[in-house]
């Protein structure tokens, strides 16, 4: 059973969006690599592998590219919890088989909720504290993750 989460604003980043697909779809494209790789970054960037392995304790693995061709991220996270078709939750906090990683930076919950014919997306970024959050506010969280969603809602389209 899942269970909401109401995040401490002082150390979290929500956005929130009404995606006109249905959750299901949203899911998919969340939960296999293949899916993952085409809308993930915002573009121009670039996802050039991600690894997926669906359960708690669980692997999400992404590689980011710039657009000049430089790596600049290979993000190894661990699922906390999965709820098929609701909610999503991933940390960096932990590798796969819950290790404690080196340098956390987020948890994040993706949660998808049938609304009329589409779904009420929101994605959540929980931080260690508020320098943290407040620099990843400063990176372009609402403008990096809204361009994301949009580019999410946009794929789903194709699948």
């Amino acid at each position: 059973m899942s269970y909401p989460i109401k995040p401490n604003p002082k150390l979290g980043l929500t956005l929130e969006r009404f995606l006109d697909a249905p959750r299901e779809l949203l899911w998919r494209a969340w939960t296999r690599p293949e899916h993952v790789k085409q809308w993930f970054t915002p573009k121009p960037w670039v996802i050039t592998d991600c690894e997926i392995d669906l359960r708690p304790g669980g692997l999400f693995r992404t590689r980011m590219q710039s657009p000049d061709g430089k790596e600049v991220s290979d993000r190894h996270c661990c699922y906390l919890e999965i709820v098929p078709n609701e909610r999503l939750v991933w940390t960096d906090a932990l590798l796969p088989g819950y290790r404690p990683s080196g340098e956390p930076f987020i948890t994040a919950i993706i949660t998808l909720t049938p609304e009329g014919k589409g779904t009420r997306y929101t994605a959540t970024a929980i931080h260690r504290d508020e320098a943290t959050r407040n620099s990843h506010e400063k990176m372009g969280f609402f403008d990096g993750w809204g361009t994301v969603a949009d580019q999410l809602a946009a794929y789903v389209k194709t699948i």
